[in-house]
């Protein structure tokens, strides 16, 4: 597949691209994130690090503040709020309007994201799809952020318990399908959303790989495709690698992902990420 200019409309007018790749960095201000390098417990150390992603080269810096690995524990709005709050207000007095990195908060919850959108985050990321809290449609609808739709079978506390599928693909093709429609009948602009076919959240080994093979599929419904596959258990139980030793074979799916059409890259090292990606690009015939 030829490696194509895409754009995602944001909130408030703005538009990411066109352009054949984005990376999200990944900014956890929380106690619990599987992975040391996204875990930023506190305000500040989180802004710095954000900083440090936006000076890599970061489009994206993706806040959240409720870990959604598998079998994590939820929290409240209100804490949540408390946590991605604060760093959403100091990155957007940071970094200014129109400079640097737009800011994404990564959140299920309806109070959580409205609050954030107020601070200046433009992006919502929801693993979702406004099923855990039917109130954050009413969000989206009033204030048509970037939207990341992504596909989860059960909640990060039993999503990995037994999942099953007959078709993974055409599955989560056809929950795509309906959740599109019911979004813009609600009010969110179809440009405003993005696909996350969600590996690792309620799928096995084998599911994630079909997912993956079988990317381009997505893609035929128009929307740019969303990936987090950073340092995922899905590396350990393909490769045994722990977390700590799954970077290289990162920067090789990101490469392979992006080389198939894949523009939106959720990642903890940013810097690696856009040295796979320009590799990818001036690779690439026609580019």
């Amino acid at each position: 597949m030829a490696i194509r200019d895409v754009s995602w409309e944001i909130m408030g007018g703005g538009v990411l691209g066109p352009a054949p790749f984005f990376v999200a960095g990944i900014v956890n201000v929380t106690p619990d994130s599987f992975c040391e390098r996204g875990r930023h417990p506190d305000p500040e150390r989180a802004v710095a690090h954000a900083l440090e992603l936006a000076a890599q080269g970061a489009d994206i810096l993706d806040v959240g503040g409720e870990s959604t690995r598998p079998f994590a524990r939820a929290v409240d709005a209100a804490q949540e709020a408390g946590r991605v709050v604060p760093v959403i207000i100091a990155l957007a007095e940071r970094l200014g309007p129109g400079r640097g990195p737009v800011l994404s908060v990564d959140t299920y919850k309806a109070r959580v994201a409205a609050q954030a959108l107020e601070a200046g985050a433009r992006i919502v990321n929801d693993v979702s799809a406004c099923a855990f809290d039917p109130g954050l449609i009413e969000v989206l609808a009033q204030y048509r952020p970037g939207y990341v739709l992504m596909h989860s079978q059960g909640r990060p506390g039993e999503m990995q318990k037994d999942p099953r599928y007959r078709d993974v693909v055409s599955e989560v093709l056809s929950f795509f399908e309906d959740r599109l429609a019911a979004l813009v009948r609600a009010g969110l602009p179809e440009a405003r959303i993005v696909l996350d076919p969600g590996i690792g959240f309620g799928k096995l080994l084998e599911h994630n790989l079909e997912l993956l093979k079988n990317v381009e599929r997505f893609m035929a419904l128009g929307r740019p495709v969303y990936l987090g596959l950073s340092n995922k258990s899905l590396w350990g139980g393909l490769l045994g690698l722990v977390v700590h030793e799954r970077s290289g074979v990162t920067q090789a799916a990101t490469a392979l992902m992006a080389a198939r059409g894949v523009a939106v890259h959720r990642v903890h090292d940013v810097e690696a990420a856009r040295q796979a990606l320009t590799v990818v690009q001036n690779l690439s015939p026609g580019r």
